[in-house]
């Protein structure tokens, strides 16, 4: 009986064209806004996500950071890649392949310097490649699901803060009012923060204390943070 040799596909080659993607938020009048760039006149949409093609010698991170860089002026306070999208919905490069990442930009960083940008609320998205339009609603979703376990509200504020602002950006972060009582509560369980000497007058009433983003390190697994919301 004859051996029969075992033959190995040889797989074909094909380039992928990828592409970088970056949705930035910022705090924008008390909502969530997303940095848009408007389209070049002959585009099929109006606007677009900063985004660009990787660099020979660029990891997918190092492109995030240059595209964020090259529209605020500044690096923003955090970001991560949230998810790669290779699906058939239209890019407005024609990229096959989408790494998608979020950065977050301070309300003060947030400029709107360079022509043709501008931050849009991100429940008023306007006419986008539907490819952007799933990586701006997955970054809001990334940032809702990792809001309790990384700090990324502080990102959003000065080093010294009164715990009303810290409230104000959870809500807007979540898309949710909180209580505020249980907020407070939450807080004091996770060890986030701790006050400091100094106070600033908020309106008619008392001044309100500043905290700093101070978390204590704890025995045991780390306990994600569980605000109640206000009925």
């Amino acid at each position: 009986m004859r051996e029969r040799s075992l033959v190995i596909p040889r797989p074909s080659v094909r380039t992928m064209t990828a592409a970088v993607d970056v949705a930035l938020l910022t705090p924008r009048d008390r909502r969530l806004a997303v940095l848009l760039l408007r389209a070049d006149a002959r585009a099929r949409d109006r606007w677009l996500l900063p985004w660009d093609a990787p660099r020979s010698d660029e990891s997918p991170d190092e492109t995030a950071l240059r595209v964020a860089r090259s529209v605020l002026g500044v690096p923003p306070a955090a970001i991560d890649q949230i998810g790669a999208f290779g699906d058939g919905r239209r890019h407005p490069g024609d990229a096959q392949l989408s790494i998608s990442f979020v950065g977050l930009v301070p309300q003060g960083a947030a400029s709107e310097s360079i022509d043709g940008a501008a931050w849009v609320e991100i429940d008023q998205l306007p006419l986008l490649a539907p490819r952007h339009r799933a990586v701006a609603e997955a970054a809001v979703a990334a940032v809702r699901s990792r809001i309790d376990q990384a700090p990324l509200a502080f990102r959003l504020l000065p080093a010294a803060f009164t715990l009303s602002e810290l409230q104000s950006i959870y809500e807007l972060l979540l898309g949710r009012a909180l209580h505020k009582a249980s907020f407070r509560r939450a807080l004091q369980a996770a060890f986030l923060v701790e006050p400091t000497d100094e106070w600033r007058s908020e309106g008619r009433g008392r001044p309100a204390q500043l905290y700093r983003y101070a978390p204590r390190r704890r025995r045991g697994t780390r306990r994600g943070v569980r605000f109640d919301s206000i009925a």
